[in-house]
């Protein structure tokens, strides 16, 4: 599947801060992140590697004015099972409430496992609200198992 024309997906840069920290309130509370911040996050990410490979590949796709409309994340993990193998965990996949319904979501997504293959992955994962489930059975993926959380208080 392609992006439709105008569209571009690429790695997020620093210019996107506006663009993906306004997304992701499509997904969740993002908070007050400053540019200052946004800027330190996106070196940190690019600085970490498994040997050759990014740890963090935050992706977006910007419209024909250049706007972020899309955003995703597939963290790599080494683990000690599997031969030390590594897993792709998708995370953050967040969609401009005006861009939905022109299957962005699924391209990212198809982008991402693209990635998570190519660095070697075994598998990628995701855990997502039950309300989801529909949308990410459309991009290929099970149900397997079911996901715990402890929120700790600030």
């Amino acid at each position: 599947m392609s992006l439709p024309e105008g569209y571009t997906l690429r790695r997020c840069t620093k210019a996107d801060y506006a663009g993906v920290t306004s997304v992701l309130k499509v997904l969740t509370t993002v908070g007050d992140v400053s540019k200052d911040q946004f800027d330190q996050l996106l070196d940190h990410w690019d600085s970490v590697r498994i040997g050759q490979v990014p740890m963090y590949n935050n992706s977006v796709i910007v419209d024909t004015n250049g706007e972020v409309v899309a955003t995703g994340n597939v963290l790599i993990e080494k683990k000690v099972i599997h031969q030390c193998g590594l897993v792709g965990h998708i995370e953050d996949i967040a969609v401009r409430q005006d861009q939905q319904g022109k299957k962005l979501g699924l391209i990212l997504i198809q982008y991402l496992y693209k990635l998570a293959k190519e660095y070697g992955c075994y598998k990628v994962i995701l855990d997502c609200d039950e309300s989801n489930v529909g949308f990410y059975e459309k991009c290929g993926l099970k149900r397997a198992g079911v996901e715990m959380k402890i929120i700790f208080d600030k």
